[in-house]
């Protein structure tokens, strides 16, 4: 591989999706790198099949269109999930308060009353009440929705063994879960709630992420010891533009303690990639998580300040990337593209950083431009011209 639209190369005979993505995730060589994304803006699916690009057939009787099928029709390659149930359960059914013209109130699954716009753009929900005040209201929640002996949360057996075939079988990397042990917390207190819970009772927010860490501990163990899982994958969305909402001591002390035994219990198991997602700045978060064993950064927002070439050369091999390709970007047109995929190829070429854009592609994408960028990110990754036209978009793409 040499640079985009390099020439003609010499390839190994081909890969299977799972061994691509392992070998790239460990420095080995590869016939091309891992052609992954990160999904889509519900506006831009809207747009694009309203706009006669993509198929009808996509859409799925709830009205839907799922990321995976827009994704396949890109080319791109899929993960398998094996899931250790690790999230609120059993949810309640939402409740709805009210119905305007431009917005529905409801009572979520866990009992978060929010605010959400019935239609125009997506934008982030506006949240009006959270289930979690104070001790009293933690404990009947963790009760309810995190009892990690619940019967739902266990496999049968032929259920498992199925699952354990799935896996053996996949030509797809699997991942399972690591889990979240202070983004959840925030969707059930609140930003503001937390941000002041940390200060004023921060035994309490230690007391939820232990609790998190004991779920992940109890539960993991039955998919870990049958599964043949490649990776593992979190969540935490706990970062704004300037930084975390908690501060990094905060982490250090009450935070990675309870990650660390459950990063510990993956490596274990033969898991070494492991991500968490979180938006926002993590600048200051990245050398915490590699300190208990997170090692892959996810999907690494430019705009906030996070810049893979230069955090590729900070922490070298010890740091693993998903993402990191500036969305703003293809709202800007081809030549931005172009000049976004050299800016970041040395560091993709060096192994280790599998690129795609940087969160869900947004809305007001145009299909051109979107389409150019998969084929110049594919020449760059090294796939072969022949198979590039082989995804279902070339034929639909007027621009090339």
């Amino acid at each position: 591989m040499q640079d985009l639209r390099g020439g003609p190369l010499s390839y190994a005979p081909p890969l299977t999706a799972r061994e691509r993505f392992r070998r790239t995730m460990h420095y080995q060589q590869v016939d091309y790198i891992s052609h992954l994304e990160f999904g889509y803006w519900t506006e831009l699916k809207e747009d694009w099949m309203r706009e006669g690009h993509l198929p009808v057939s996509m859409r799925q009787p709830d009205g839907t269109i799922p990321d995976r099928l827009v994704e396949e029709f890109f080319g791109v390659e899929q993960f398998e999930h094996l899931s250790a149930r690790l999230t609120a359960m059993p949810l309640r059914e939402t409740q709805i308060l009210e119905k305007t013209e431009n917005t529905v109130t409801y009572r979520d699954g866990i009992g978060v009353l929010r605010q959400d716009k019935s239609s125009g753009t997506e934008t982030i929900p506006h949240f009006l009440e959270f289930p979690i005040r104070d001790r009293a209201s933690w404990e009947a929640f963790r009760d309810e929705f995190l009892d990690p002996a619940w019967p739902g949360r266990r496999y049968g057996a032929a259920e498992l063994a199925g699952l354990e075939q799935m896996t053996r079988q996949s030509t797809n990397p699997v991942v399972t879960d690591l889990g979240s042990y202070i983004g959840r917390i925030r969707d059930w207190v609140g930003f503001e709630s937390l941000a002041l819970m940390s200060v004023d009772n921060p035994d309490l927010v230690e007391e939820m992420v232990a609790h998190q860490a004991t779920l992940a501990l109890t539960l993991m163990p039955q998919v870990l010891e049958r599964g043949f899982i490649d990776a593992a994958g979190g969540w935490e969305d706990i970062a704004f533009n300037s930084g975390p909402l908690l501060s990094p001591r905060f982490f250090v002390e009450r935070i990675m303690p309870h990650m660390a035994p459950v990063t510990r219990l993956l490596r274990e198991h033969g898991i070494d990639v492991i991500w968490t997602d979180c938006d926002g700045n993590i600048l200051k978060l990245i050398p915490l998580w590699l300190g208990v064993g997170v090692n892959c950064m996810f999907p690494l927002e430019v705009h906030p300040g996070n810049d893979p070439v230069a955090l590729k050369q900070q922490y070298g091999r010890d740091l693993l990337i998903r993402g990191g390709f500036d969305k703003f970007a293809l709202w800007q047109g081809r030549e931005a593209v172009l000049a976004e995929l050299r800016r970041i190829e040395p560091m993709v070429l060096a192994g280790g950083y599998i690129p795609h854009v940087d969160h869900r592609c947004p809305a007001l994408v145009p299909w051109d431009t979107y389409c150019y960028y998969v084929w110049e990110k594919c020449h760059m990754l090294g796939w072969p011209e022949d198979m590039i036209k082989a995804f279902p978009f070339y034929q639909h793409w007027q621009g090339r």
